[in-house]
């Protein structure tokens, strides 16, 4: 099916809320006039955001169903369309407040979502939200409602891929960054949904908000947006391109850990608990990605290797991508088994140098091959990661792995993926619940993953960039951020094979500016980025690394269904 959407971006004015009403009701039938059918606007949007508390909220709070949700159903049915609108609720039974979206259409209310994952903002006025994450039936398909800080955390927008959704309208009050946010960008194309973007823009109680209103497709392409000001984004949904959240490749069988709340407690504490597994002290140090086209030749590949390891210099850790000892192509595997010379002479390496190295190779072990990754160090192999979300290269010679792996050294937790386990959120953050300060991903991964942004016109405060970047978005970026570790990705680098590179390292705070990464934007070659986990020496952890916030701020009585395929 093929309609039209719009998102409408706007600035509205506290206290006023008739304004308001009147401004975005004018919106509505502009967007509705240009023959969309789904028309979403920003969080809030009848009453402002900023609130001081419950008292100051009140008089423009209201009951949902209630008098605005009939002006806004008024106008889907005068227009044969679905509108979604933000607004402060109230309940009566409790008196409770909550920031809610509200979706009504031509036969009118349909339902609501009250914002589950509440940003800074809400405790001071509203509860958390009560009605989970749905998915509303409608002509135009099925369709989710989020509400901005909601999507930070990976599992709301699966929760709702999961159930189908093949819209989700995001509304939100975005700031601290350019937009379309990388964010929204991730979500779009890890749950191969479209995502509607109504964000509002302009500066309230003096904080600045991005704007960048889009329509984002199944794959993360931006069809379009609007940078600042009032106004609509027009843009075309077509239901057959959505792909949905690659159910079929999920393992849940190994998801149980998401339901766990493992940061709840001082991590110094939870880590130590019974004398097992504390986490490792942390230290500065220099970790290093590094990127080549490996060929199906072991002694080869291994000097490549090495030079490039030669080229990390003194950093602790280098990853390297993904069957890079062995090779990438599926009718010349040549497996090796962990007792191969080549480990030996990595070992001594490691030795040499005083090193630790990640790197991919095909496995034999015990009749089965894997395609696997191994810590390796002046001890030897210290660690072997099977790849647990196979491709379908992949399937046509690999057994897929049945379990996490981490290894503590000197520089912190090390977790591993293998390039498209980093496609699945739900990967990274079994590793970052672990407790994993940084994720190593030797990766064969094609694009594109990554996106420009020509700059915009909004005036953010310094340092948060407004100048163009070639690579505002880096879904593997949004995989460190989101887990609040640092990602350490090393990518292939085989253009012919549609395989881009774009290896980095990339830091454990999307909001911190200068951004904390290093980024290769060549073909072969190694970067590298200085690292920071050694604050376990305070009471509780200072940094974002260890302290993890978006660990400590998930909600896992919503996520059960995440252990369903």
């Amino acid at each position: 099916m093929k309609y039209l959407a719009a998102t409408v971006q706007f600035e509205p004015e506290m206290f006023a809320k008739e304004r308001n009403i009147d401004a975005l009701k004018r919106l509505v039938e502009e967007a509705a006039a240009s023959g969309a059918r789904l028309i979403i606007t920003p969080e809030m949007g009848l009453t402002g955001y900023c609130w001081y508390d419950r008292e100051e909220v009140a008089p423009y709070a209201e009951s949902v169903p209630g008098p605005s949700t009939e002006c806004f159903a008024a106008l889907a049915a005068k227009h044969d369309c679905y509108i979604v609108i933000g607004l402060p609720e109230v309940e009566p039974a409790n008196g409770l407040y909550y920031n809610t979206a509200v979706l009504v259409g031509p036969e009118g209310y349909l339902g609501k979502h009250r914002k589950s994952h509440p940003y800074i903002a809400e405790p001071k006025w509203a509860a958390s939200g009560d009605t989970g994450h749905q998915v509303f039936e409608t002509s135009l398909g099925r369709i989710a409602l989020l509400i901005c800080m909601d999507i930070h955390f990976l599992e709301t927008a699966r929760l709702v891929a999961l159930r189908g959704a093949d819209v989700i309208c995001h509304l939100s009050n975005w700031l601290a960054e350019r937009a379309p946010a990388p964010y929204w960008i991730s979500r779009a194309r890890e749950n191969g949904c479209y995502l509607i973007e109504s964000n509002r823009w302009g500066l309230e109680r003096g904080v600045q908000f991005s704007g960048g209103s889009c329509v984002i497709e199944p794959d993360g392409h931006v069809q379009t947006s609007r940078d600042d000001g009032d106004g609509i984004v027009l843009g075309e949904i077509d239901t057959d391109h959505v792909t949905g959240p690659l159910a079929a490749e999920r393992r849940p069988d190994l998801y149980h850990e998401l339901l766990h709340q493992t940061y709840a407690w001082n991590p110094l504490d939870f880590f130590r608990l019974y004398g097992h597994q504390p986490l490792p002290k942390g230290k500065a140090s220099t970790i290093a990605v590094a990127q080549f086209a490996p060929s199906n030749h072991l002694d080869d590949n291994l000097s490549q290797c090495i030079s490039l390891i030669a080229q990390a210099g003194h950093a602790e850790l280098v990853v390297l991508p993904e069957l890079a000892l062995t090779g990438l192509n599926a009718d010349a595997i040549n497996p090796i088994s962990l007792d191969h010379p080549v480990f030996d002479s990595l070992r001594r390496l490691a030795e040499e140098r005083q090193q630790y190295y990640v790197v991919g190779f095909a496995e034999a072990s015990d009749g089965n091959l894997y395609n696997a990754a191994a810590v390796v160090g002046a001890q030897g192999v210290m660690a072997v990661y099977r790849k647990i979300h196979l491709n379908d290269a992949d399937r046509e010679w690999a057994t897929p792995g049945e379990r996490w792996v981490s290894c503590d050294l000197p520089l912190g937790r090390v977790g591993m993926l293998i390039g498209h386990d980093a496609d699945f959120p739900e990967a990274g953050r079994i590793l970052a619940l672990r407790g994993c300060d940084v994720i190593a991903c030797p990766a064969a991964l094609s694009g594109p993953f990554h996106s420009a942004h020509p700059g915009t016109g909004i005036r953010q405060q310094a340092p948060i960039p407004t100048g163009p970047d070639d690579h505002h978005w880096h879904h593997y970026r949004v995989r460190g951020g989101e887990n609040n570790c640092y990602f350490a990705f090393a990518n292939v680098h085989s253009p012919e094979a549609g395989l881009p590179g774009l290896s980095g390292i990339f830091g454990p705070d999307t909001f911190h500016f200068p951004r904390q990464e290093a980024l290769l934007t060549s073909a072969t070659g190694c970067v590298q980025l200085a690292i920071d986990t050694s604050n376990l020496d305070s009471a509780y952890p200072n940094s974002a690394v260890r302290r993890k916030d978006l660990m400590v701020m998930r909600l896992p009585h919503h996520y059960l269904e995440l252990l369903e395929r």
